[in-house]
């Protein structure tokens, strides 16, 4: 059953050590998302945005406060634990593609199907690249598809296994301007159709308008919230 709010964060702190000392890198941070809500977090760089997503996706750990995900303190779990929790309920879709490189694009996208124990891992991959344009593409390595082909692999390979959650670090941040608006057309569709929320990273003012709501950060902290028109 699908959690009401499946991400929650209080008070949320990470201190990295420096050599010039300790470095605040957010600084009490306060977010919930509620199912099916899509949420993007805009602000200059260094302001913590990239941050907040590691911890909210349990990839890092925070120094204070605590990270929700799915009803679960992630505090409490090791990192076996925190990926266990994700699989199946939470994705990631990050700038760099991060494909496997010895895997077809078939396979990248069947990988997390078939962790999940999908007996139908491979028909589903290939449903999922035809959704998303590559059917023709589906036995091309990372290597042999351009950048713009990648994401959309990796998008697919995300949203596959229908998660509660779905987080987007500037999914569009290493495209070109006709790449990056299908890239956005196709993150909003499929998130729309499977009803996935959405935490969504860009610089990108115009995709973030396409969101619920806009989440502003600053100096670490969340400086202005506001409802998208």
């Amino acid at each position: 059953m699908a959690s009401s709010a499946p991400l929650v964060l209080e008070a949320v702190r990470l201190t990295l050590p420096s050599t010039a000392g300790p470095v605040e890198i957010l600084r009490g941070v306060d977010l919930t998302v509620a199912t099916g809500e899509t949420v993007a977090i805009v602000g200059p760089s260094g302001s913590g945005k990239s941050s907040m997503i590691s911890i909210a996706a349990g990839l890092e750990t925070p120094t204070g406060g605590k990270a929700i995900l799915f009803d679960t303190d992630l505090a409490g779990l090791n990192e076996d634990g925190r990926a266990r929790l994700r699989r199946g309920r939470a994705a990631l879709v990050f700038q760099s593609f991060h494909l496997l490189p010895n895997m077809t694009a078939e396979e990248n996208v069947a990988a997390p199907l078939e962790l999940a124990h999908r007996a139908d891992a491979r028909r589903e991959a290939c449903a999922w690249l035809d959704r998303v344009g590559l059917g023709a593409r589906r036995t091309h390595y990372p290597h042999q598809l351009s950048g713009g082909e990648q994401q959309r692999v990796a998008l697919a390979r995300a949203l596959a296994v229908r998660p509660e959650l779905l987080f987007a670090d500037e999914p569009t941040g290493n495209l070109d301007g006709a790449n990056g608006v299908l890239v956005a057309d196709l993150l909003f569709d499929l998130v729309r159709e499977t009803g996935a929320a959405l935490v969504l990273v860009t610089h990108d003012v115009r995709l973030a308008r396409r969101a619920n709501r806009t989440v502003r950060m600053r100096d670490g902290r969340i400086d202005a919230a506001e409802v998208a028109a």
